[in-house]
C-alpha cells in the first residue's frame, strides 16, 4: 500500500506543470508613451498571454524606483532587478561606444530608423554583454529628437549663443559645433529649467516634450531631427538569461520582439505626426492642443548640420570609441544609411 502511494505520489509530481518564470522588470520613463502605451501592456498583459502563462513580471519604471536612467544597466548587471530599459544615450559615460546606436540626423522616417537599429544590434549586443553583462532583448523607439525652444526660433542660426540642453553627447558636440551651449539638465527638470531661464532650449523627443508639458513652457518647436530617435535598449542579466532553457529564451526574446518592440515600431512614424499636430494646435489633434510655432528644417540648415556630423561629431566619437568600434559602425550601420566615418 505505502509502495502504491509513493508511486502515485511521483507520477503525480512528473505530471504537474513547471512554475511560471517571473521576472522583475524596470521600465523607463513611467510618464512617456512608449511605457504607457507599450511597456506596460507588454510585461503585464501580453508576456503571460503569449507565453501561456510561463512567464510574468512584475513592472516599475527607474523613475519610480527613483534611480537615475543612467544607472539602470549598472544595477541590472549587479542582479538588482532581472530586465531593464532605458535610453542607451543615458548610459554612454560607461559605454561611450553606445553612442553608434543613435546618431542624429541620418534617419528622417521611423523605417530609415529602424533600419539603422537593426544594422547596429549586433554591435548592441556584444556592448551589452561586455559593458554590463547583460544580454539585449529589444530596441524600441523614442520619437525623433526635435528643438522646444523658448522664444522665437526660425533656423539653426538662431540656436548661436543660447543654451540648449541635449538628449546625448553627440547631440550636445553638434549643438556645440553651431556655436551654442551644450547644457547637460536631466529630462525631469527642463521644464522647470525653461520657465527660469537656465536654458533657452531643449532636444527631447516630440511625444516626451508633449507628454510631459514642456510646450507649456516653450513656444517655438525646431522639427529638425537635431537627437536622433532616442533608442530604449531592453536588456537582461546575462547570468539571468543564460540561467534559462534554450526553448525559454527562445520564447522570451520573440515575445518581446512580437509584443513590444514591432508595435512601438509601427506606432513611431505616426504617432510623431499627432504629437507634432498637438504640438502646434493643429485641428487634426486627438488630445489637448498646444499652440507652439512650427519652425520645419531648410534644406540649408540640413546640408550644415549634415556637414558637421560628418566633419566633427562622427570623428570625435570614433577617437573616444576607439578604431574597432568605429570599424564596426561603418561595416553595419554606415553601410545602410551610406556614411563611412574617416579613421
Amino acid at each position: 500500500m505505502k509502495k502504491t502511494i509513493a508511486i502515485l505520489m511521483t507520477g503525480s509530481t512528473l505530471a504537474a506543470p513547471a512554475m511560471a518564470e517571473e521576472f522583475s522588470v524596470v521600465g523607463s520613463w513611467s510618464n512617456l508613451p512608449l511605457y504607457q502605451q507599450f511597456e506596460s501592456t507588454f510585461w503585464t498583459e501580453r508576456l503571460p498571454e503569449m507565453t501561456d502563462g510561463q512567464m510574468t513580471a512584475q513592472l516599475t519604471s527607474f523613475d519610480q524606483m527613483g534611480i537615475a536612467g543612467a544607472d539602470v544597466y549598472r544595477m541590472l548587471g549587479d542582479g538588482v532587478f532581472d530586465i531593464g530599459a532605458t535610453v542607451a544615450d543615458y548610459t554612454v559615460g560607461d559605454a561611450p561606444e553606445l553612442e553608434g546606436l543613435d546618431v542624429p540626423l541620418i534617419a528622417t522616417d521611423a523605417a530609415e530608423a529602424q533600419a539603422m537599429v537593426e544594422a547596429a544590434r549586433p554591435m548592441v549586443e556584444d556592448i551589452m554583454r561586455d559593458r554590463f553583462g547583460a544580454q539585449v532583448l529589444g530596441i524600441a523607439p523614442y520619437p525623433p529628437q526635435v528643438v522646444f525652444c523658448r522664444g522665437e526660433v526660425a533656423s539653426l542660426a538662431d540656436l548661436q549663443g543660447k543654451k540648449v540642453r541635449g538628449s546625448g553627447r553627440m547631440t550636445t558636440k553638434l549643438l556645440e559645433a553651431l556655436g551654442a551651449e551644450g547644457i547637460n539638465i536631466a529630462f525631469s527638470e527642463v521644464p522647470g529649467s525653461l520657465e527660469r531661464g537656465v536654458i533657452d532650449c531643449a532636444v527631447t523627443g516630440a511625444g516626451s516634450g508633449y507628454s510631459a508639458g514642456w510646450w507649456e513652457v516653450s513656444d517655438h518647436l525646431l522639427t529638425l531631427p537635431l537627437g536622433g530617435w532616442d533608442p530604449v535598449v531592453i536588456a537582461m542579466n546575462a547570468d539571468r538569461f543564460d540561467g534559462l532553457t534554450g526553448d525559454q529564451q527562445t520564447m522570451l526574446v520573440g515575445a518581446v520582439a512580437e509584443g513590444l518592440e514591432a508595435p512601438a515600431w509601427e506606432a513611431a512614424q505616426g504617432g510623431l505626426e499627432g504629437d507634432i499636430a498637438c504640438l502646434t494646435g493643429d485641428a487634426s489633434c486627438d488630445g489637448s492642443r498646444a499652440s507652439m510655432t512650427l519652425v520645419e528644417a531648410s534644406d540649408g540648415d540640413m546640408t550644415q548640420a549634415r556637414e558637421i556630423l560628418l566633419t566633427e561629431v562622427l570623428p570625435d566619437w570614433s577617437a573616444r570609441a576607439g578604431d574597432e568600434w568605429a570599424a564596426r559602425w561603418n561595416e553595419t550601420v554606415g553601410q545602410t544609411v551610406g556614411l563611412s566615418i574617416d579613421r
